[in-house]
């Protein structure tokens, strides 16, 4: 029986990372879809040669520096477009591996943009993980060389928070690391009871 296909999604600074980690430390193996991209951009990444073939100026000691590519992008019209098509496939190749390698009943694959590249329908459910905007301002722009200018780019790439939570399955709100925990302990246990 394949492994039960959890997607976990949610804007920036909503606490994704941290809710990945839990699912982790809670014994669910977690895909990583910028862990991917990284894999994929390192020396001998599978990625490499095509990337450098669109973008000469990123590729570097073998691998591909992904501050010219940023630079590249911001230039080039078309750019971001011509470089998903190389990449997208490479990344859901990996994703694909991973779950077909999974031993376990349940699997977490950790999607920035899940809902605005129409991942969805490749999960059995799907986890939004949010917070107030409040909130989410004041820990992105806690973050080192942050700027408002930046953050505004962010939200505008993301679909609005109020729609992903329309279309999410299940919903965490992270105020504080211990509710949160709980929330993905009694959700593993609900998936694995209502999916086994």
């Amino acid at each position: 029986m394949s492994a039960f296909r959890l997607g976990l999604t949610g804007s920036i600074g909503m606490g994704k990372s941290t809710t990945a980690a839990l699912f982790a430390e809670a014994g669910v193996p977690v895909w990583d879809a910028d862990a991917a991209v990284h894999r994929l951009y390192a020396k001998g990444g599978a990625a490499v040669a095509a990337v450098a073939e669109i973008c000469p100026t990123a590729h570097l000691a073998g691998a591909i520096d992904r501050g010219a590519l940023r630079a590249w992008i911001a230039a080039e019209p078309g750019a971001l477009a011509r470089l998903e098509a190389v990449v997208h496939p490479l990344v859901a190749a990996d994703r694909a591996g991973f779950v077909a390698d999974a031993t376990a009943d349940l699997v977490v694959l950790d999607i920035p943009l899940l809902f605005e590249k129409g991942s969805e329908g490749e999960m059995e459910a799907t986890l939004l993980v949010t917070a107030p905007a409040a909130v989410q301002r004041a820990r992105v722009m806690a973050r080192p060389g942050m700027t408002e200018a930046q953050f505004a780019l962010i939200l505008a790439r993301q679909m609005p928070d109020a729609e992903k939570r329309a279309r999410a399955t299940h919903i965490v709100e992270t105020l504080s690391l211990a509710q949160t925990r709980a929330y993905v302990e009694a959700l593993i246990a609900h998936l694995r009871s209502h999916h086994a």
